[in-house]
């Protein structure tokens, strides 16, 4: 991955100070389909300007505090991190940037539209395993009439399972796409009018699957639009 924007469609993709196997995933997910990518690090000041799409990446969870919580689990936090996320979501909201965000990336887009999250999930699991699930095996029900809907074409699709947290309260301007077989949100979706998207899976993993694939393509197919309505000189870009 460029340390630096480069010509042609650019796809920033936000993760710690370490770069890992998850990003080098990801980057090749958004490579294969025509985009160029460069990697933010924690307090990066990368002009978002130069940006044509935003990745928002899995990692150590977002601070309680910044939902209006308490730690209730011992687990590592990032402030320098969540601060650069919150800045970049301010930022492409601004410029109605295409913003894919994963695990991780899809509780801080709900937190910055103020919703909450669920600390700690996996107690409270009924009818789904508890332990991590690296392959599809976890079953994700999707709504027909929505992007990532028109992304599955079909009422399901199998997915894998990292995370400990989930979406509790939902933020503003955003809607539930996505539930597991306990119902916990698996997508969410902007109301609004940007391409914004949270997955609370890892589609980078999956590479292999055609549909998981499907899902960079379909979002670096909306930079690309976006780009191509901002060098046609369009207020907005097609939906």
């Amino acid at each position: 991955m460029s340390e630096h924007p480069l010509p042609g469609l650019t796809i920033g993709i936000s993760g710690p100070s370490r770069i890992r196997l998850s990003h080098r995933l990801i980057s090749f997910g958004l490579r294969i389909h025509g985009a160029r990518t460069v990697y933010i690090r924690p307090g990066s000041k990368i002009d978002v300007n130069l940006l044509d799409g935003l990745v928002l990446s899995g990692g150590t969870h977002v601070h309680p505090e910044r939902y209006g919580q308490e730690p209730e689990i011992k687990a590592r936090y990032d402030n320098r991190r969540d601060t650069t996320d919150m800045g970049l979501l301010e930022k492409a909201e601004q410029l109605g940037l295409p913003v894919l965000g994963i695990c991780r990336g899809a509780q801080l887009i709900n937190i910055y539209r103020k919703g909450s999250l669920c600390q700690n999930v996996t107690p409270l699991r009924v009818n789904t395993r508890h332990r991590p699930l690296l392959l599809p095996l976890q079953t994700v029900r999707v709504v027909q009439d929505s992007r990532i809907g028109n992304i599955i074409r079909g009422p399901s699709i199998g997915a894998n399972r990292i995370h400990s947290q989930t979406i509790k309260q939902l933020g503003h301007q955003l809607r539930v796409v996505a539930v597991d077989n306990d119902l916990f949100v698996q997508a969410i979706e902007d109301t609004e009018g940007q391409w914004l998207m949270g997955v609370q899976w890892h589609p980078e993993y999956l590479l292999y699957h055609p549909l998981h694939r499907r899902l960079f393509r379909c979002f670096v197919d909306a930079a690309l639009a976006r780009k191509r309505a901002r060098l046609a000189g369009d207020d907005e870009a097609p939906l």
